[in-house]
């Protein structure tokens, strides 16, 4: 796994993708990439979610809005390490005012970021990085400024207007 510098320059990208696949209060995208440093240093690795995913399924993660526990959107329906970092792929409860500002925003592309919430089971230093190795994963946040670049919403389900 090659990682990247910390000091290279963030570029982002905002441009879901509607996917036929996908219900029309359903999204996907990554919520962590492994091996990219993030606005604080730390750096995932792979495999760091494994053990919180066996022992917590999907739908025991809570699904927030900015972080706020007293915010919740939807639930998750799959969460799952790959290649490229956690892929999620969730479900926004559009009974809630909140999940369906949310859709509306995801539609227009006015929000795509997501954020973990966790606590740090297991990390060592590199230089001026910490590589994060195992990950205790509370809540996955949809969020405005994620504080890793390019963890975000890939795809949403196609709302009728």
């Amino acid at each position: 796994m090659q990682i990247t510098s910390a000091r290279r320059p963030l570029s982002r990208r905002v441009a879901p993708v509607r996917l036929s696949s996908l219900g029309p209060d359903e999204f996907e995208g990554y919520a962590s990439l492994f091996g990219v440093p993030d606005g604080a240093g730390d750096i995932v690795m792979p495999g760091a979610f494994a053990a919180t995913l066996r022992r917590r399924p999907p739908a025991r993660v809570r699904m927030l809005y900015q972080h706020t526990a007293t915010e919740p959107l939807g639930v998750w329906r799959d969460i799952r390490e790959d290649a490229r970092g956690l892929y999620v792929r969730g479900r926004l409860v559009l009974d809630v005012q909140r999940a369906r500002e949310v859709r509306a925003l995801f539609a227009d592309g006015a929000l795509d970021g997501l954020s973990i919430g966790f606590r740090t089971v297991r990390a060592k230093k590199s230089g001026t990085n910490r590589l994060l190795t195992e990950i205790e994963l509370w809540e996955i946040s949809v969020v405005t400024f994620p504080l890793l670049a390019g963890s975000s919403v890939t795809a949403v389900g196609t709302a009728a207007r």
